[in-house]
């Protein structure tokens, strides 16, 4: 069975409802347009593929998708919305499962690269998402710029989150670049801890990640709406290019 650490049943059950803006028709809607074009009439392997926020309507769209996920319990939710049998949902781990079929588009969304906890398993996802690229297929990632900026010297410490349904906080690992913390929801006059546990990574070093694996940046934005990307974008979406 797989590990399915922290996206097991307690996060699966809630995920759809408390991630906020990911789940924005507009977000999607841009997301999934962009990844279409990108897939240029060719099927999509989404990495993490989870309950399926943008594996579903991209189905829907008429690109055939495959996805895999390390969590039976995100993929069980996948299974259980209306389009579910236009995707292919495999149990599978981002950074080392092949699966069969011929790919014009790998796509891993939503910071989930950072879940990958070393430099080494960051790097095999890489690899991964190059061994299923046709020749001029597209590797595209989305995610979070780290937020040391925000840092005064020698602070570690820095909260994410205060709302009536709960609070978080990200404690960083400067020098061997980890990120943990602490993500407290308030279900039923009950406090619900769930642990943060990731490995940062800066746009440049994914830029080299993507050169061992025999892949080259084609385009960088600051979101799905293709943006220009700045040295203040919170976040990026990179699209690599198989030659």
């Amino acid at each position: 069975m797989a590990d399915e650490g922290y996206f097991g049943e307690h996060i699966a059950a809630q995920y759809d409802k408390d991630s906020g803006g990911m789940f924005d028709p507009v977000v999607i809607g841009s997301a999934v347009a962009t990844l279409a074009e990108l897939a240029g009439g060719g099927a999509a392997l989404e990495f993490a593929v989870g309950t399926g926020r943008i594996a579903l309507p991209l189905a829907e769209r008429g690109v055939p998708v495959v996805g895999i996920d390390n969590s039976e319990a995100m993929l069980a939710r996948l299974r259980e919305k209306p389009g579910a049998e236009l995707v292919e949902a495999l149990i599978g781990d981002m950074a080392k499962t092949r699966v069969d079929g011929d790919f014009s588009l790998v796509y891993l969304v939503f910071n989930t690269i950072f879940n990958l906890v070393t430099q080494d398993g960051q790097v095999a996802c890489f690899e991964n998402a190059a061994a299923h690229l046709q020749t001029g297929g597209r590797f595209v990632i989305e995610a979070r710029v780290p937020e040391l900026q925000r840092l005064p010297l020698g602070q570690t410490v820095l909260p994410w989150r205060a709302d009536p349904d709960g609070m978080s906080y990200y404690v960083y690992d400067t020098v061997g670049q980890g990120l943990s913390g602490r993500h407290y929801e308030f279900v039923d006059g009950r406090v619900v801890s769930n642990p943060i546990e990731m490995r940062y990574a800066w746009p440049a070093e994914m830029d080299l990640m993507a050169r061992i694996a025999g892949l080259r940046l084609e385009h960088r934005y600051a979101g799905w709406a293709r943006e220009p990307f700045t040295g203040l974008s919170p976040s990026h979406v990179s699209v690599y290019r198989k030659p």
